[in-house]
């Protein structure tokens, strides 16, 4: 059964800052579908993902694999096709996105909780195994904005993998923090996927992909080139960056 549905999607962006145009500039642009200076991030891709698999989206950097995802996360809405998504997510992304600086790590857990879904009685049960995941325990109380960037990469792991979210969003979050650390992250992946969860993994690191991933989603020109294995996926975009060279 599908739980992802990606049909004929494509998202354009502006290279700069200025989301407003001139009347001249308006003008002088005429009726031009594709506004001066805007790119296409991704264009016409199309694919599904099964209940259960584990994605891993490959490509250099730019090609357009964290806007999907964000696209898939509901974050970004396409310009052109659909996406279409059956099952609740918990987004990897931007862990720290969500979190107050002012309010207290423990405040934050509860409001973040909160507004994935969790009712009081969840976040009560799951509360001590947050912290302790997270290592914060003797910081409970001190506001978000006074941890180093590292705690509050911990804290963010620790409370978005706690959801029960049956689709999970990893970007790179994988790479942060120290070996000891990221080994805690591997084996909560891991336990993820044994749960049968659908996983979709941006990585650039070959090792994490074939560590989680069975299937590759390989993005270049914000183009979907191949829909395959893993292993091939990354052979394939491994051979077309020796061609480059």
């Amino acid at each position: 059964m599908a739980v992802i549905e990606v049909e004929g999607v494509g998202i354009e962006f502006l290279r700069n800052r200025r989301y407003r145009l001139s009347l001249r500039e308006m003008l002088l642009q005429g009726r031009s579908t594709t506004p001066k200076g805007s790119f296409w991030a991704l264009r016409d891709v199309s694919f599904t993902v099964e209940r259960g698999e584990a994605v891993g989206l490959v490509g250099a950097n730019g090609q357009g694999k964290s806007t999907l995802l964000k696209m898939i996360a509901g974050v970004l809405l396409p310009d052109e096709g659909s996406v279409t998504v059956d099952d609740g997510v918990a987004p990897l992304i931007e862990l720290t996105g969500g979190f107050v600086g002012d309010l207290t790590a423990r405040d934050n857990i509860w409001l973040t909780a909160g507004l994935h879904g969790l009712s009081k009685e969840q976040i009560e049960e799951r509360f001590d195994d947050i912290v302790a995941f997270a290592e914060i325990g003797d910081f409970l109380d001190t506001p978000f904005r006074h941890f180093s960037s590292g705690m509050q990469v911990r804290l963010g792991f620790s409370v978005v993998t706690t959801l029960d979210e049956p689709i999970i969003l990893v970007d790179e979050v994988l790479a942060v923090g120290d070996k000891r650390f990221r080994e805690k992250c591997y084996g909560r992946i891991e336990e993820i996927v044994g749960d049968g969860r659908t996983l979709f993994l941006v990585s650039h690191s070959e090792n994490d992909l074939r560590r989680f991933c069975t299937r590759g989603l390989y993005l270049d020109g914000g183009r979907l080139k191949a829909d395959t294995s893993i292993d091939e996926a990354i052979d394939t975009y491994n051979t077309d960056q020796g061609k480059k060279k």
